[in-house]
């Protein structure tokens, strides 16, 4: 067995295993399902399924190759189905290959020329590619959901008959809210969808939160006929979707201003009428200001009040380190997976992974952290990038093993031991 990397701090939490990914360090969002990890890469193209039936010693990796010029960075599983996205690869994009600002601070679709509403020619692929997985390592495609224009960026589906994404289709100027019908997984359709006023500009509409600010929907999480729903600088929704051709505005928050935007990654915790909110950095040493992971009080889901915020890790001087410092994903307690309504499990960038015991949702404590070593090489095909560790996201499963993605670095398996 390889050396485990030397964490560069750790409280409470265990480094207990690592997979170098089949020699694609690079992810974005994990998956762990029937003992395998898949992983989205956003640089190597393509998806891997990595057996981690034995979280301590990861065996065989799987890579499936994206079609290409096409993003499949974030993916979900739920029995026997594996849905994957497919997107322009943006970041291979000279529009965005060399400031990575111009990605975060400028509407996609107007800055790529697909918001007029004009059909455009793709040289990639654009939807979300629906997977049988009753061999979990053998992934064999069923059925795709396609869109007009740049593709899907995020979903949320944990089964039954209706799957959740943002979709930057032609005439939008960036990702929106829909619904796809996968009653027939091999035909998916479009249910509905729903907009911030102000994105269908081939629909007449014109935006009025200015220049710099991006309202892009990043993803949602449902809980049962609610949907938490998070536009970056555009902040959160949440919106009424018991009729999934028609879904309703409950109610639009912003704290963007003041604040610094990026909102990213929404946790409804049902039981408790709490709704846990991550605003993404997004640009290196803070230069978007200092990012925040938001308590939100929503036992009136027409007025969330915010109660706190998570701590903001402050063992090391993390702003200076370099690249991305702050909230960046939550896991989702998917069913099946660790489900928690006390405990919060973050990636916070180049200050790793977290976790928040919010039994006082008052005053949330850090019970745990783990900052994985720094990459051996850098895969980033974007210049410049520092050599650091961007914990992208994380999953904890059944049993509580923490596996949790960068951005170069492959893939941490962790035990929490608080």
């Amino acid at each position: 067995m390889t050396a485990l990397p030397t964490p560069d701090y750790a409280k409470n939490i265990r480094l207990i295993g690592h997979s170098d990914q089949g020699g694609r360090p690079d992810a974005l969002q994990v998956m762990v399902h029937r003992g395998f990890a898949y992983v989205a890469h956003p640089w190597s193209q393509g998806f891997s399924i990595i057996d981690v039936r034995d979280p301590k010693n990861p065996g065989e990796t799987v890579f499936v190759p994206a079609p290409p010029n096409t993003w499949t960075i974030h993916l979900q599983t739920h029995n026997d189905l594996l849905l994957v996205i497919h997107a322009r690869d943006l970041f291979a994009d000279a529009a965005f290959a060399v400031d990575e600002k111009v990605y975060y601070t400028k509407s996609v679709g107007e800055t790529v020329g697909t918001a007029g509403g004009a059909k455009t020619a793709r040289n990639w692929s654009a939807g979300m590619a629906i997977h049988d997985i009753s061999k979990p390592a053998e992934p064999r495609q069923i059925g795709f959901f396609p869109v007009e224009g740049v593709g899907i960026h995020r979903i949320w589906y944990v089964g039954g008959r209706y799957a959740y994404v943002s979709a930057l289709v032609d005439g939008y100027s960036d990702y929106i809210f829909m619904i796809v019908d996968l009653q027939d997984p091999t035909k998916p359709v479009e249910a509905g969808r729903w907009w911030i006023p102000g994105m269908h500009l081939a629909g007449g509409e014109q935006a009025t939160w200015g220049e710099g600010r991006r309202y892009a929907l990043h993803h949602s999480l449902v809980e049962g006929d609610t949907a938490y729903a998070c536009w970056r600088d555009g902040g959160l929704t949440i919106l009424d979707i018991a009729d999934k051709s028609a879904p309703k505005l409950i109610t639009h928050k912003n704290w963007s201003p003041p604040f610094g935007g990026g909102t990213h990654s929404p946790l409804p915790l049902p039981k408790r009428d709490l709704l846990v909110v991550a605003d993404e950095a997004v640009l290196d040493h803070e230069e978007d200001g200092r990012k925040r992971t938001w308590i939100f009080d929503i036992k009136d889901k027409a007025n969330p009040i915010s109660i706190a915020t998570l701590p903001t890790p402050a063992e090391a001087d993390y702003t200076a380190k370099g690249g991305h410092f702050g909230p960046h994903n939550l896991h989702e307690n998917r069913p099946g997976s660790f489900v928690s309504d006390t405990l919060i499990f973050a990636t916070y960038q180049n200050a790793g992974v977290r976790v928040f015991d919010i039994s006082n949702p008052f005053e949330p404590k850090e019970t745990g952290a783990l900052v994985p070593a720094a990459p051996e090489r850098m895969v980033d095909k974007r210049g410049n990038r520092p050599r650091v560790i961007q914990s992208a996201d994380l999953f904890v499963d059944a049993n509580g093993i923490i596996y949790s993605t960068d951005y170069n670095a492959g893939l941490a398996i962790m035990e929490y031991e608080g």
